[in-house]
């Protein structure tokens, strides 16, 4: 099982959530892209980052 930490930064403020980008690695084009968190969990927070875990 292989596992990725990738972080985000805020981008945008919708009504009921949160747009983060993602910062890729050096070099590396990015996993994920933009994702929407609820506000009611992303407050506001600036930087998230999101743990992804590769089952087989």
């Amino acid at each position: 099982m292989s596992e990725k930490i990738i972080n985000f930064e805020f981008e945008k403020q919708n009504k009921n959530s949160v747009r983060y980008k993602e910062v890729p690695a050096d070099g590396m084009p990015p996993v994920l892209g933009s994702i929407y968190v609820q506000k009611w969990f992303a407050g506001d927070k600036k930087n998230i980052e999101i743990t992804i875990k590769a089952k087989d």
